[in-house]
């Protein structure tokens, strides 16, 4: 029932929104630590995936700020 509510009010609103892409769900996980491992190895290797994080948030964000420029009121 919520299902068809929801879609019955998409249709009366007249506004499909795009899906979200798949890669801005994704999760970056931490580096692994490998044991004997130089710790600036591992240190790098976490800076990639937040590097890695940030690019994906920064995606998210120029995504919502697309949608909002397209589907914001205009005066």
């Amino acid at each position: 029932m919520n299902k068809a509510a929801a879609t019955k009010g998409n249709t009366a609103a007249g506004v499909v929104l795009p899906p979200l892409p798949d890669d801005l769900r994704r999760q970056e996980a931490h580096a692994p630590v490998v044991e004997g491992q130089a710790l600036i190895a591992i240190l790098a290797r976490e800076r990639q995936a937040l590097d890695r994080a940030n690019a994906r948030q920064g995606r998210t964000v120029r995504f919502y700020d697309g949608l909002t420029m397209k589907f914001a009121t205009r005066p």
